[in-house]
């Protein structure tokens, strides 16, 4: 359907990240060259604004706004979980769009928000009503399949990566006090996040020491041992842990029962949370002092601290998705494609919604150590490209000991 002529409906949903407005950047810098596109609209909180019909007019937005977007935190437009079900949403949908005469729709989203992209673009098929449909990828869990990774994880991972290393050497310098340390870190299903702790690690002494993630059963005799052998060897332990991490009977650890989003989800962030369970066995086994750290929200928001490699990405993905409209694609999801260099490069490509709605990458075997307790070198290979600046190189003292006079 090339040459469709009509209104551009974009929106933005799930978890925001340090970099979904740059992709919003994109898509609105790339729409303003398409002629046949005539306004743009922002759906107010997701496909709920679509729903209560509540849009902004993206049109009369200054110039300045595709720029001051790209390093804006939060999502622009709003966002939700909203799980499309009822017939009546659908003719909500229908009716918007023939309206106001919406030609092409833009979802950024993770797994659930693809879901509804194609949901949509299955929509106007069914009714014959002349629609392009184009998600976009976001979302720190990095755990959408095929695209070699996802914007706005590299912009967490390098948040991770620096809290990660910058307090374990608060934890080293205060182990009079604190012996472990244990940092909850996003990541339901996939350890991707969680893995990224690792990545300003230079030599024994840095943290993290463990590192425990979804894709391994959790074994909590086998974590004290972990934790004792470490703190017998170096007075002190930084664990980086995921809050999903389950048990053999695959129940969350440390979550209790806690209620579910509107896609089934457990709400892990109700519950105490694994590492406030873990601390307080190792208190309680070990003998040994244990502090959280949970930043919750904060990892997936610090846009001053983003990759610029990210925000590029980002950007690119967004523009994409315009792009394609114009050669008449549809029902699609913009990817990044790895090449096989030895520098780092991706190309833009393209996945059917339906290959990838509701469909989750988990860390490959090969990312993981024997023990399941770290990362491997496989994993620094395919992360470090996506945190943009290397890690700082803290200084560390010799620490020759001395006894004065």
């Amino acid at each position: 359907m090339p040459n469709l002529r009509g209104n551009l409906l974009i929106g933005q949903s799930g978890g925001p990240t340090p970099v979904i407005n740059a992709s919003l950047a994109g898509v609105l810098s790339e729409a303003k060259k398409m002629p046949e596109i005539e306004k743009i609209y922002g759906m107010k909180n997701g496909i709920d604004g679509a729903l209560k019909k509540e849009v902004y007019d993206l049109t009369q937005e200054p110039d300045d706004l595709v720029n001051r977007l790209l390093y804006t935190p939060a999502s622009a437009l709003g966002s939700c979980r909203h799980k499309l079900s009822k017939n009546e949403e659908y003719e909500q949908l229908l009716e918007l769009f023939r309206a106001n005469n919406i030609r092409y729709f833009v979802y950024i989203g993770g797994n659930d928000s693809m879901d509804t992209c194609h949901k949509i673009s299955m929509l106007a098929l069914e009714r014959n009503y002349d629609m392009l449909v184009i998600g976009v990828p976001k979302t720190i869990d990095n755990d959408l399949p095929i695209t070699d990774h996802c914007p706005g994880f590299g912009s967490a991972a390098r948040f991770i990566a620096l809290s990660t290393i910058e307090s374990g050497r608060d934890l080293e310098a205060m182990n009079t006090f604190d012996d472990v340390a244990i940092y909850e870190i996003m990541g339901r299903h996939a350890g991707w996040l969680t893995a990224a702790s690792a990545l300003g690690k230079r030599c024994e002494e840095d943290a993290p020491h463990l590192v425990y993630l979804p894709e391994r059963t959790f074994d909590e005799d086998q974590f004290l041992k972990d934790v004792k052998a470490v703190y017998d060897r170096l007075g002190y332990v930084y664990v980086a842990i995921s809050e999903g991490v389950r048990d053999k009977e695959g129940e969350f650890i440390g979550t209790g029962d806690t209620a579910t989003d509107a896609f089934g989800h457990k709400l892990i962030s109700l519950g105490d949370g694994p590492a406030a369970y873990l601390a307080k066995l190792i208190m309680s086994k070990l003998g040994i002092k244990a502090r959280v750290n949970r930043p919750g929200t904060i990892q997936r928001a610090m846009a001053s601290l983003a990759s610029e490699c990210d925000v590029e990405e980002a950007f690119r993905v967004g523009k994409a998705a315009v792009k394609y409209f114009a050669e008449g694609i549809s029902d699609v999801m913009v990817t990044l494609e790895r090449l096989p260099l030895d520098e780092y490069k991706v190309e833009i490509g393209q996945v059917p919604l339906s290959k990838v709605a509701n469909v989750e990458k988990f860390m490959p075997d090969n990312f993981i150590n024997a023990e399941g307790n770290f990362v491997t070198k496989e994993f620094y290979d395919y992360c470090l490209p996506l945190i943009g600046d290397a890690v700082p190189d803290y200084a560390r003292l010799t620490k020759k000991s001395i006894i004065l006079k």
